[in-house]
């Protein structure tokens, strides 16, 4: 039974994830949908509190100041509309949750930072997104030439209808 659950768990899972731990300031893509259009969103705060790491359902919270107030989000890493989460700084923490952060302002909630190679922490490449991505781009690359024959073709019987009609002005006129 447990493989079963297992097998589901892994088509919905990411190929790679980064590497997110409590106290790291992150800058997280998030796709937003609005009507019909799509945009990327970014959201930069500090990673609060980091939950079921190697899960499906692996989840962080991040929490910024927004105009005085505290905003806290929080985000599946599995999640499609994630599309990246990048770290930023790193910073020396001995709690998985830093709820004391809520607290705190100014001066008091600084966290002596770490040095980290943020090129090998951030860069993560996963294949089957990548794929996946080239056959959006193949997709939408076909629908585009499609939609291009189909404005050629309309085009082209408009000016036929337009050379008729100029065609039997100019009978009429004479």
């Amino acid at each position: 039974m447990q493989s079963v659950i297992q097998k589901i768990e892994e088509k919905f899972k990411k190929g790679a994830v980064v590497d997110v731990k409590s106290g790291d300031t992150v800058k997280v893509h998030q796709k937003i949908r609005e009507g019909n259009k799509e945009r990327v969103q970014i959201f930069q705060g500090m990673v609060i509190r980091t939950d079921r790491k190697g899960m499906h359902t692996s989840r962080i919270t991040v929490r910024r100041i927004a105009s005085g107030v505290g905003v806290e989000k929080s985000f599946l890493l599995h999640n499609p509309l994630v599309l990246k989460v990048e770290v930023t700084k790193r910073s020396k923490v001995r709690r998985n949750y830093l709820t004391y952060m809520r607290e705190r302002t100014g001066k008091s909630a600084r966290l002596t930072g770490m040095d980290f190679d943020r090129q090998a922490v951030n860069n993560i490449r996963d294949l089957k997104a990548e794929e996946e991505e080239a056959k959006l781009a193949a997709e939408k690359a076909v629908a585009a030439e499609v939609e291009a024959a189909k404005k050629a073709e309309e085009e082209a019987t408009n000016e036929a209808k337009v050379a008729a009609a100029m065609a039997a002005h100019d009978k009429a006129a004479e």
